[in-house]
């Protein structure tokens, strides 16, 4: 994997803006009704890749794939790809939409339970030591980890992460330095492209904060506060930037509606295909 450049400070390229068609809508029998707006809009939930309807459950949107079966009940099925539902063909979309909110907390639980195991597994893919390669927006930076006090070399042809720690760090300690840089530059590129779509969506945030929740990309708030998972540092700004505008959004539709995704691709004519490839990054997190 090529290494990524550093950004200090982060200088991209402004984006086209022409408007693009509204999102395409599931077949009739999956289409789940458009969710009430609420103070806090979330850019993540759980996804499943074939997902064909949609549920809020705990205030967390869960996108599920719904199958007909010569089951006797409704039967749910939660593993590593999402919640599959499955009913015969006697019982009514209203009432399969009964039974996933009758069992939101587990489903949810569960949910987050596979998520969970799957973020401590990209953590844990990573070497916190001298020259591991630490994604980085999109590409690869290499940890350089040194003793407080000892010069740094510079190597034109590698971007660096720089550590100081003291003698004997530990792992752990080396992660902990390691994470809180990635975290200012995160901070920098957030607030930049914040800065640079708020004017093309005709709307105003009013402050900026870093998540570090396993299940939210972002969310936003009517007072126009936004937070983002500082973990999006690792992937490519396409993808980055889909996440900004889809908070952005937030602040005129307070919802998912047509109207909604309208507002996005006024600014991202192709924000299907960044919002797809977000959904297979390879962090674990769930996906909107």
């Amino acid at each position: 994997m090529p290494s990524a450049k550093v950004p200090s400070p982060v200088t991209l390229p402004p984006a086209t803006h022409p408007k693009a068609a509204a999102a395409p809508q599931p077949e009739q029998e999956a289409q789940a009704p458009t969710p009430q707006a609420v103070p806090v809009l979330e850019v993540m939930g759980f996804t499943h890749p074939a997902a064909n309807r949609h549920a809020v459950l705990h205030g967390m949107t869960v996108s599920f794939l719904f199958e007909r079966s010569r089951r006797r009940s409704i039967g749910f099925l939660v593993g590593a790809e999402g919640l599959v539902v499955r009913a015969p063909s006697w019982v009514t979309l209203r009432e399969v939409d009964a039974a996933v909110q009758e069992k939101g907390a587990w489903i949810v639980a569960k949910l987050q339970q596979f998520k969970q195991r799957q973020t401590e597994q990209f953590q844990q893919a990573i070497e916190w030591t001298h020259g591991a390669q630490v994604p980085f927006l999109g590409g690869t930076v290499q940890l350089c980890v040194l003793e407080r006090g000892t010069p740094q070399a510079a190597t034109a042809d590698v971007q660096r992460l720089p550590v100081s720690v003291p003698p004997g760090a530990s792992a752990t300690q080396v992660r902990e330095v390691a994470e809180a840089w990635l975290k200012k530059q995160a901070r920098t590129l957030f607030e930049q492209r914040l800065q640079h779509f708020a004017p093309l969506l005709g709307v105003r945030w009013s402050k900026l904060s870093l998540s570090s929740a396993n299940t939210r990309w972002g969310s936003a708030r009517v007072d126009g506060h936004i937070r983002l998972n500082w973990r999006l540092i690792h992937l490519p700004v396409s993808q980055i930037d889909y996440v900004v505008v889809h908070e952005l959004a937030h602040l005129r539709e307070m919802n998912h509606s047509p109207r909604f995704w309208e507002t996005v691709g006024e600014v991202m004519p192709d924000y299907a295909q960044r919002r797809k490839a977000l959904k297979q990054a390879p962090m674990g997190l769930p996906q909107d």
